[in-house]
């Protein structure tokens, strides 16, 4: 098996086992603010799960990685969904994987998000870590808060490789 993964462009068909793609076109709008704003409405399920579960919206600022990219292991979130919407408008990488029939991460997928593109993982998708390149981002991000354990990770025993994105 080859260990090495080409992004490819963020679509809402290609990202639609892995989760929603957050952006402007397509998606179902409608005025608001007695016609001064346009609402693109519902783009991802927000899912909270456990006891004391709460939204929580956070920015976080990413530290760009450098190509080829090493992806050592993946996480994911049992409790909630978590959302990544890019605020400085420059590319950034998601990269998800299925679960295999026990559970555990299947083959990776690198997808190259523009810069007015989010992700939105659904409870429980292996994910890699925020993957800005570049330059540091900023992104806000909704997920869970509460109580309980909402982060489980693995390592895979060889790196993958990610090379960088055309």
């Amino acid at each position: 098996m080859s260990r090495l993964l080409i992004p490819r462009p963020l679509t809402r068909e290609s990202f639609a086992p892995f989760g929603h793609v957050l952006e402007i076109p397509g998606a179902h709008h409608y005025p608001i603010n007695k016609g001064m704003t346009e609402r693109h409405h519902d783009l991802a399920p927000v899912e909270l799960a456990g006891e004391g579960a709460r939204a929580l919206i956070s920015i976080f600022r990413g530290q760009p990685y450098g190509f080829p990219l090493k992806l050592a292991h993946l996480e994911r979130h049992p409790l909630g969904s978590q959302a990544f919407m890019p605020l400085n408008g420059r590319p950034w990488l998601a990269v998800v994987a299925p679960d295999l029939p026990d559970g555990e991460p299947g083959r990776p997928e690198a997808f190259l998000c523009r810069g007015d593109q989010g992700a939105s993982y659904p409870r429980g998708r292996w994910h890699a870590v925020l993957t800005p390149f570049g330059e540091a981002q900023d992104f806000l991000v909704v997920d869970r808060g509460g109580e309980g354990v909402n982060l489980e990770e693995r390592l895979f025993s060889e790196a993958w490789e990610i090379q960088a994105p055309a």
